[in-house]
């Protein structure tokens, strides 16, 4: 008996290394896989969440989450850039940029929001496959230049931008820099939205700042872009 039982275990031991092979080598060939095939490739989501900047970054201030990202739609502009229209397509990009969208063809994006006051910063991160970024980033600048006279976007409710005029980045960085206002009307009277995007191999950061509470108080808003945080966020890029 104690033969026998030795047999069985010894022939389910051959069995399962036949079958299974080792853990570390190819169940084809029998060769060892390559570390990087053993390794948990990182996500773009995983990336960006590591590129963005986070309270530690930015002593004194908050930076949280979008409603978009919490999944709250009900006031999200448009929850990808599919849902929104344009009555000039080249001003396509500067709209996506204006709303927390991203640009081209993204492998991944991320938007997160520091609040200053009746004041909010919007920064979102996109990722993208070798070449997309450039592409990305040189139909946001072609929109800037081509939408000086403004546009109309719709999606979840409609906003008409009355100009879109380039200026000075707040910070220049990484390997392509751009900024530029657009201005848009609300009961007769004027608010002004400041942006800029920063292209760092194949990532792009953009930044929008805006003055949350000018409308619900009848006064006229211009955020400008805070330094400290443009910075820090760049700085993170590399």
């Amino acid at each position: 008996m104690k033969r026998a039982a030795l047999a069985v275990s010894t022939l389910s031991l051959l069995s399962l290394t036949a079958c299974g092979g080792s853990a570390d080598s190819d169940s084809a060939t029998g060769e060892p896989r390559p570390a990087a095939t053993r390794a948990k490739q990182v996500t773009p989501a995983e990336r960006l969440a590591k590129l963005v900047i986070t309270k530690a970054d930015v002593p004194g201030l908050d930076v949280k989450a979008t409603s978009r990202d919490e999944g709250d739609d009900k006031y999200v502009f448009a929850k990808s850039p599919e849902d929104v229209t344009v009555d000039q397509p080249a001003c396509a990009p500067p709209a996506y940029a204006l709303n927390q969208l991203p640009l081209g063809e993204p492998q991944g994006d991320l938007t997160r929001f520091v609040p200053q006051g009746s004041k909010y910063t919007y920064i979102t991160l996109t990722t993208y496959a070798p070449g997309k970024a450039e592409s990305a980033f040189a139909g946001l600048a072609k929109g800037v230049d081509a939408c000086g006279g403004g546009f109309t976007a719709k999606a979840n409710g409609s906003t008409t931008y009355d100009s879109v005029t380039a200026e000075e980045p707040v910070a220049k960085a990484g390997d392509e820099s751009l900024a530029f206002r657009a201005t848009t009307t609300f009961q007769g009277i004027t608010h002004t939205l400041h942006a800029q995007a920063v292209r760092k191999g194949d990532v792009v950061a953009v930044y929008v700042s805006v003055d949350g509470m000018a409308m619900v108080q009848d006064r006229p808003g211009d955020a400008k872009l805070p330094a400290t945080v443009v910075k820090a966020q760049n700085q993170k890029l590399g």
